[in-house]
């Protein structure tokens, strides 16, 4: 009997742990279940919650948005009254706020946007001018009419283009879809380094840039981060690198692209005449040295100066030259511009100048059988030849900062 009790109550036991241990995973599993229908619940919500929008920094939820451009021979007045917005605010934003936007210089095809409230009345709150395609103004139509300045965010994103010149750098660029300022910057970087005219069939570029984006839509490029121009065989690399505050470019062993001279004054179609100490003059017939370097190129064609200095001399060169400007660079270096048409605005004897400054415009002026420019340099009292001149450089990376520009290096693997 004792045995019988004691094996019923061992079954007791284990029936009744059995019976808890299926309560607890009863309860588990609807806690979990509830647990997990409730997240599922709170994604949902948490999914319908809508963000905000917003649009030139003002939450349009609440309103209607309309877009338009300013018309030729359109003002303010005409624009404001088509929405009904009232004389006394028109003539505010015209007379009180010149110091944030003068009103009188929105121009035609620029885009502006009214904000206006979402009820019957559609009662026009804000007025907004695009200044360019960053910069606007936002005029407030309520209240205590105020008007501010603001900008939009630009994302900058890295691109690059490569490939091959058939006929022109620039052909190739726009065939590899870039921007066409590329070209422009690429004569920059190479000024001292490159002749853009002896760009030939097969040779090669890579271009790694910036551009600038406003919500997927480009509104231009930004720098040039790094390239390389492979010409008639030799290549030339530059990366941007900034030391000392300053951002230039430099090759690939560190030196600086930029030189104390540009290769030439002016974009030039051809060399007529070259560095000589004994050419027959094309006028007198007579044979003379020719110190200088004769290019060809059109009436009006800017001429720039090749280097930072002070304009020492301009005027009429009796011997032949025509109109003249003579700059000192330094105590070793002066350069001469001659058969000039005209001077630049604002040059006279004792002018400073900056390399790349306009200083006059190709012309015939003196001695000449047609429109070009004679350049000459000199180096302590003596003429050199310009074509075969080899200027410094500006400053190279430092040692300082070398691990660091090799970091640049590696980066765009060129």
């Amino acid at each position: 009997m004792k045995l019988r009790n004691l094996f019923n109550k061992s079954l007791y036991i284990i029936h009744s742990s059995l019976l808890i241990v299926n309560c607890t995973l009863l309860i588990t599993l609807l806690l979990f279940s509830c647990d997990n229908s409730d997240n599922k619940q709170k994604s949902k919500e948490t999914k319908e919650i809508k963000e905000p929008e917003f649009l030139y920094g003002i939450c349009i939820d609440s309103l209607d948005v309309k877009l338009d451009t300013i018309k030729k021979n359109q003002y303010l007045s005409e624009i404001m009254k088509k929405q009904n917005v009232d004389y006394g605010t028109i003539v505010h934003i015209e007379r009180n706020h010149k110091d944030v936007f003068d009103i009188r210089k929105i121009k035609p095809g620029h885009k502006h946007t009214f904000l206006l409230s979402r009820d019957s009345l559609a009662t026009p709150l804000f007025w907004i001018y695009e200044i360019d395609k960053i910069n606007f103004v936002v005029f407030s139509l309520t209240d205590s009419l105020t008007a501010w300045r603001d900008e939009k965010t630009v994302d900058i994103k890295t691109e690059q283009i490569e490939g091959v010149i058939n006929t022109s750098l620039w052909n190739a660029i726009k065939d590899a879809n870039g921007d066409a300022n590329l070209t422009m910057e690429l004569s920059d970087i190479y000024s001292w380094t490159v002749d853009f005219f002896g760009i030939q069939p097969g040779d090669t570029f890579k271009v790694v840039y910036e551009n600038r984006y406003i919500h997927d839509e480009c509104i231009g490029m930004g720098k040039i981060l790094a390239c390389y121009l492979n010409n008639a065989g030799s290549k030339h690399y530059a990366y941007y690198f900034e030391q000392n505050g300053n951002g230039q470019y430099f090759d690939e062993n560190g030196a600086n692209l930029r030189k104390a001279f540009l290769k030439a004054p002016l974009n030039y179609r051809r060399i007529s005449s070259t560095f000589s100490n004994a050419r027959r003059h094309p006028v007198t017939k007579v044979v003379r040295p020719h110190h200088g370097v004769d290019y060809a190129a059109p009436t009006g064609t800017p001429v720039v100066t090749v280097g930072d200095g002070t304009v020492i001399e301009k005027g009429w060169d009796k011997k032949g030259g025509g109109n003249y400007l003579k700059i000192r660079h330094n105590s070793t270096y002066t350069t001469t511009y001659m058969h000039l048409n005209g001077f630049a605005k604002g040059i006279q004897k004792g002018s400073k100048v900056k390399q790349g400054d306009l200083i006059g415009y190709v012309g015939s002026t003196g001695m000449s059988t047609g429109p070009h420019l004679d350049f000459r340099l000199n180096k302590n009292g003596t003429y050199i030849n310009p074509l075969t001149f080899n200027p410094p450089s500006a400053e190279p990376v430092s040692e300082d900062n070398k691990v660091a520009f090799e970091e640049v290096i590696k980066m765009y693997d060129l």
